[in-house]
């Protein structure tokens, strides 16, 4: 399955998100992310942005966060987010109705691309293979339909990471 659209949608009704991937041979799986699955997967995800060799092996924290900052750029402005999502019919290879991603494992596949595994309790899941362009495409995705959500959490650079190490370094001056 090659991946060609994702949308997320907030539906308050079912207090999930709803997430759509096309892929080019015409198919489509729906998957609901729970709150606890967005709390989940985020911190994850941000990993993922922060493990690109060029930036983990900045020896100064103002270094990788700027570097992460220039690659999220970078991603955004090659991602096409005015197309609208394609609502043709598609095939639903894993059922009509959306599953329940109860289970994620992340890895890298054989190519080096970082690999997420969104998995219902039982059962077939997808897998989604990131490059830089997609996953920082989806960690936005995920940021602006959580802001519409009711569920009190901000999808932002978590306090451990690049971005909090940056105020506890030695500051450099040249």
């Amino acid at each position: 399955m090659t991946l060609e659209q994702i949308r997320i949608d907030f539906i308050p009704e079912q207090d999930r998100l709803l997430m759509r991937l096309a892929s080019a041979d015409r198919s489509e799986v729906l998957l609901w992310l729970t709150r606890r699955c967005v709390r989940l997967l985020w911190p994850l995800l941000i990993k993922m942005t922060e493990s690109a060799p060029y930036i983990a092996q900045q020896p100064l924290p103002e270094a990788r966060q700027a570097l992460l900052g220039m690659q999220r750029e970078q991603a955004l402005s090659k991602a096409n987010f005015s197309r609208p999502y394609a609502t043709e019919n598609r095939d639903r290879p894993l059922g009509a109705e959306p599953l329940v991603v109860a289970r994620l494992n992340t890895g890298r596949n054989q190519q080096g691309k970082h690999v997420v595994m969104l998995l219902p309790q039982q059962g077939q899941g997808v897998t989604l293979a990131l490059e830089d362009t997609l996953l920082h495409g989806l960690c936005k995705l995920l940021q602006d339909v959580v802001a519409k959500t009711d569920w009190d959490i901000a999808l932002a650079v978590p306090a451990g990471s690049v971005a909090a190490e940056a105020g506890n370094a030695p500051r450099v001056l040249n």
